[in-house]
């Protein structure tokens, strides 16, 4: 990791602060971005971005804070471009930038809706287009030699992607960052160039927005710290050719989630109608599946 250029999006707070200090413990220099927002979006703070950069340095590290919003794909795009013109490239991009807007689904307002699907999806692809677009024209300056090593993207997206009661906004983004790492990280590989995501399990104001009663874990069970050792992983050279992948880190456990699969298939040479359906597809095509998964996602 040593000199390697890291941008950490919504690197103020939570996860996204322990990856930046994890990768400047590393030798990484860093880049860390945050609107310095509310957890439901409002308001603005450049000093939260800037007081890890100052952490960072007082450490002995190497960092600078960037204010902005990664939603916005102009403010992106100058993200990864100060980076060039700051460190002559960048390495690594991960994204921890997010909102929470909870609501029923049949209480959710439009805007709320909106403004979650927008900070969380939106906020992921815009700085992603933005630097394979960079990543893309270093590739074919480097030619036949190529990088000197892989560039990465880890775009973060949590549990709620199976579901999560009274999230369907959050949920929806998060889900729908999965089938961008998977799009992406093809179009990408030829460049040299890594895309995964990371599904976090950790102790962050979003935990606290939960009632004490019904939060999952303590901070002191899953710190936020414990979730960035696996982020330096994938910034690092050591995690070569991985990408396309779903990987989970939290407490003392990291793992790779499977794609989704076809649990069973039915064929009728003929063409399926209502009736052949009604009398199959509960006791031949879809025997040994379960049907009824709602609890599974509470």
């Amino acid at each position: 990791m040593e000199e390697a250029v890291c941008v950490v999006a919504g690197g103020g707070n939570g996860l996204g602060r322990a990856a930046a200090l994890e990768l400047a413990d590393n030798g990484a220099r860093v880049v860390v971005n945050d609107l310095g927002c509310e957890v439901d979006g409002t308001g603005s703070d450049a000093a939260v971005p800037e007081a890890v950069a100052e952490e960072i340095r007082e450490a002995g590290g190497e960092a600078i804070a960037h204010h902005g919003d990664v939603s916005d794909f102009g403010y992106a795009e100058s993200l990864i471009g100060d980076t060039v013109d700051e460190y002559g490239r960048v390495d690594f991009v991960c994204n921890f930038a997010g909102i929470l807007r909870d609501g029923i689904s049949y209480k959710l307002s439009e805007e709320d809706w909106r403004e979650v699907v927008e900070t969380n999806l939106t906020g992921q692809f815009a700085p992603l287009r933005a630097a394979a677009k960079h990543w893309r024209e270093a590739s074919e300056v480097a030619g036949e030699d190529g990088f000197d090593r892989q560039r990465s993207y880890l775009a973060v997206s949590a549990g709620a992607a199976r579901g999560s009661l009274g999230q369907a906004n959050y949920a929806a983004a998060k889900a729908g960052i999965l089938g961008m790492v998977r799009t992406v990280s093809n179009e990408l590989v030829r460049s040299n160039v890594r895309v995964n995501a990371l599904i976090p399990n950790g102790y962050t104001r979003m935990t606290e927005t939960v009632p004490e009663e019904h939060r999952p874990y303590t901070e002191a069970e899953m710190p936020p710290e414990r979730v960035a050792p696996l982020v330096a992983y994938l910034a690092s050279e050591a995690a070569e050719d991985v990408t396309g992948c779903t990987l989970y880190a939290g407490g003392d456990r990291v793992g790779v989630f499977s794609d989704p699969a076809m649990d069973a298939v039915g064929v009728n040479p003929d063409g399926w109608t209502l009736e052949s359906l009604s009398k199959h597809f509960r006791e031949d095509v879809a025997s040994d599946v379960d049907l009824s998964r709602t609890e599974s996602y509470l």
